[in-house]
């Protein structure tokens, strides 16, 4: 679908349609989820915590009471979590989109490791979606479906080299988000390469929201509830800021048009806020080698191997 005709406001119909959303209790997650639903697509919303699911849930249904909706308990900075929930989500259904929406976004000041011993902001931001994808690689197969790694473009202002990835030494709560939004998108890119190289009838694409915040989003109880300071402030940033719904839109786009092709980058036509398009990836989330390189380290780090020649298969299916 062109530029033109696309209405972020106006969806295709999604009936029929199943999508799982890591990261759903607020945010960018909670507005795909809520956008993906009122377009008539059945959603799996997840999160750590199940009174913030219901919550969440629960005010999706208050807008869409017609929207079929399932929630899921996730963790993705706990690898145990994520192999629980994928063996539920698998289910015997296909899957026709999966959004890496999940993650830190206010890094704590000092390096913190989780339980399984990564640094916590790799780990939940990176790691764990690197492992939910490979866990649900056959689910998306069989639905000839797509994953949307979700970005920054933070990663193009600043072009640290995630050569120390859990950064054992010189860690900073700004390094450790930069380099896990560099890592998520160099990952996404370097699936799609895979994907292509495998015969994996899967896409992988990458969205960010440009500069979307609290305090210009609009009041839900439970999901998006900003402070006074917090709205007065990003008030003051107006010309350069969005609200999280439609920080949102870029992403949704990537997940469900069907003219959106794999290894493709989404965001705001003015880069902090807009219309979602199609754009252009910093040069260093570009680099084959550094995409090759992360991609072994999260392999290893994670232990789970994509099962591409299953996935290759289930094509027939």
């Amino acid at each position: 679908m062109t530029p033109e005709k696309w209405d972020p406001r106006q969806l295709p119909d999604l009936t029929g349609r199943r999508f799982l959303v890591t990261g759903s209790t607020a945010g960018l997650g909670f507005f795909s989820s809520l956008q993906l639903a009122g377009a008539g697509a059945h959603v799996v919303m997840t999160g750590r915590n199940p009174n913030r699911l219901s919550t969440a849930r629960a005010t999706v249904l208050g807008q869409h009471p017609s929207a079929s909706i399932e929630t899921l308990i996730l963790d993705t900075s706990n690898l145990g979590s994520i192999r629980s929930a994928a063996a539920t989500a698998r289910g015997r259904t296909g899957l026709d989109g999966l959004l890496l929406n999940a993650g830190i976004v206010h890094p704590p000041a000092a390096r913190e490791t989780t339980a399984d011993g990564h640094e916590i902001v790799f780990a939940t931001n990176v790691l764990g979606h690197f492992a939910l994808a490979g866990e649900l690689l056959i689910s998306l197969a069989m639905a000839r479906g797509r994953m949307v790694w979700v970005g920054s473009m933070s990663t193009s202002m600043w072009k640290y080299d995630p050569v120390d990835p859990e950064l054992e030494n010189g860690y900073t709560a700004w390094r450790a988000y930069v380099q896990s939004k560099i890592a998520t998108t160099a990952l996404g890119l370097e699936a799609d390469r895979r994907l292509r190289d495998e015969g994996v009838p899967v896409g992988s694409l990458v969205a960010h929201p440009g500069y979307s915040t609290s305090g210009r989003t609009r009041g839900i109880l439970g999901i998006n509830e900003p402070s006074r300071r917090t709205r007065f402030f990003d008030n003051l940033q107006a010309p350069i800021t969005q609200s999280k719904e439609h920080g949102a839109w870029p992403l949704v786009r990537a997940l469900v048009d069907s003219d959106a092709r794999s290894g493709s980058f989404w965001g705001p036509s003015h880069v902090a806020t807009g219309l979602p398009h199609e754009g252009t990836a910093a040069a260093i989330t570009r680099d084959p080698e550094i995409g090759a390189r992360l991609w072994a380290f999260c392999a290893h780090a994670t232990r789970t191997p994509w099962p591409y020649e299953q996935a290759a298969r289930s094509r027939g299916r």
